[in-house]
This record gives structure tokens, sequence and C-alpha cells, in this order.
């Protein structure tokens, strides 16, 4: 079975952050190893979370003690998303080293989790400089929103043609979520000569934990060795088909989550 490493939130009520992304890798027959950044209830979105976020100690020793059970060695990738703070951050960063030596082919997919057009930046300055300067290098695959990806370039990003300069200037293969085009909605992925758009009709409103799922599928893809363009695909379908379910609620459907990969009706893939 296929192993994928997350360092990334666990919100209990909620299906966001890491814990909703492990639910839909174990879903498609990947394990998921999760290292939590942050134990809370519920999205702080709702209101009072409960719960902490993880001391930068005790983040360590969690990364330690996963490392010596031996699952360094037989990773397939590494989602890295929320954190707290630049010490976590660079806790995060010198076990990826530790990983690349255990496993030399992993695939570490870090998704700069800082902010959004709605919110502007909702974490800390210094844990967002930490991200944009320990862990988008290391990264093989970045994943930021259309305004993650526009701080991280101090470029304006606001539709497929731009995503994907501003991806050419960060200089990684990037996968760019909330890019819009008239009146759809979808993601851009680049690579240094290719890039790709997969979009659908924007919803109404669309529950939270969006971004992570879409990560977490096309993580999949990429471990079951799909083509990059077939893997953006299926992760934008899972997504649109999970927001179309949720029907304006607030938590993404578990039962939505799929249990195969395969391509949605929902969704048009066209090559830029």
């Amino acid at each position: 079975m296929a192993r994928v490493l997350i360092l990334s939130s666990y919100v209990a009520a909620s299906r966001v952050g890491g814990g909703a992304q492990a639910l839909a890798l174990a879903r498609l027959g990947i394990e998921p190893v999760l290292v939590p950044t942050v134990v809370f209830g519920r999205h702080p979105g709702h209101g009072p979370p409960g719960g902490a976020a993880l001391e930068p100690a005790l983040f360590e020793a969690v990364l330690g003690g996963v490392e010596a059970a031996g699952a360094f060695t037989s990773l397939e990738a590494v989602i890295t998303g929320h954190f707290s703070s630049a010490a976590q951050v660079a806790a995060a960063a010198a076990a990826l080293e530790r990983v690349r030596a255990a496993s030399p082919a992993v695939t570490v997919i870090v998704d700069p989790i800082m902010g959004d057009a709605d919110e502007g930046l909702y974490i800390r300055e210094p844990v967002a400089e930490a991200i944009a300067a320990e862990l988008v290098p290391t990264a093989d695959i970045v994943a930021p929103n259309a305004w993650e990806l526009g701080r991280l370039t101090e470029l304006d990003v606001t539709d497929p043609a731009s995503a994907v300069a501003a991806a050419r200037a960060l200089g990684k293969p990037t996968l760019v979520s909330s890019v819009r085009a008239g009146g759809d909605i979808g993601v851009v992925y680049v690579l240094a000569a290719e890039a790709w758009f997969a979009r659908h009709a924007e919803a109404a409103a669309a529950p939270k934990g969006t971004g992570d799922l879409l990560t977490a599928i096309f993580a999949a893809g990429l471990v079951q060795a799909l083509a990059p363009g077939e893997a953006l695909a299926i992760a934008v379908g899972a997504v649109a088909d999970a927001v179309a379910l949720a029907a304006g609620q607030d938590e993404l459907p578990i039962a939505r989550f799929p249990t195969a990969l395969g391509r949605s009706a929902a969704v048009t893939l066209e090559a830029l």
C-alpha cells in the first residue's frame, strides 16, 4: 500500500485540513500518516475551535516517532499544509531533508496555507515568511490558491494566463486553485513547458476544505502514476462533485470522497 505523510491540521468535527486529507487518501487505498500541527474540535471559522496548536517540541517528537517507526523509508509523497508557528515550519523543513534521504523518489507537495482573496493573510506574518523561505524552495510541487501565488510572486493572479505567468516566475511546478474564467472557477497546473486548466461552473457557496481535498486527490493521482493533466481533471472533478452534494452546507460530505479515481462530467480540461 502506498503511503503519504501529511503535516497539517487535525480538526475533529470539520472536514478540513490534514484530517480530511487522511480520510480522502484512505478511501482511495493509500495509507495516510498524519502528524498534526494543531488539534481542534471544529473549524475556527465556525467559532471558538477548542484545542490548541502543538508546541514545536511536541510536533518534533511526533515526527521523531514516525521516523523511528521506519515510515520515512516508504513514502510516495508528503503533503504540507497548515502551520501555526515558524518553529513548526523549521521542524517540518528539517524532517523533509530526512524524508528525502530515506525515500529519494518521494514527491513533496507544499500547500502554502496563508490566506485568501476574501480574508487576506490569516496566519501570522512570521509563519507566512517561514513557509515562503523554508518550505516552498524544498517543494517538488507548490499548491497555492491564486491569492497565495500572488503573495509569493508579487504578481497579480486574476485569470488562467496570469496564473501561468506567476507560476513560471515562481519556478516550480505549481497547482493554482481558485482561478476564475467567466462564470467558471478551476485550477491551473503549470510545468516548465506545459500547462492545463480544469474548470467547472462556480457554485454559489462552497464549504471549507475544498483546497485540502483538491491537494489530496491530486497527490493520489500522482501516486497512481496518472498523467499530470488527468490527475488535475480528476482532482478538480472530485471537488466539484463534493461541493455540489454539499448543497450550500458548511461541511464537505465524506460520502462523496471518491473510492476510485475517475473523471467527473462536470469538469472541462484544456491546455494553456
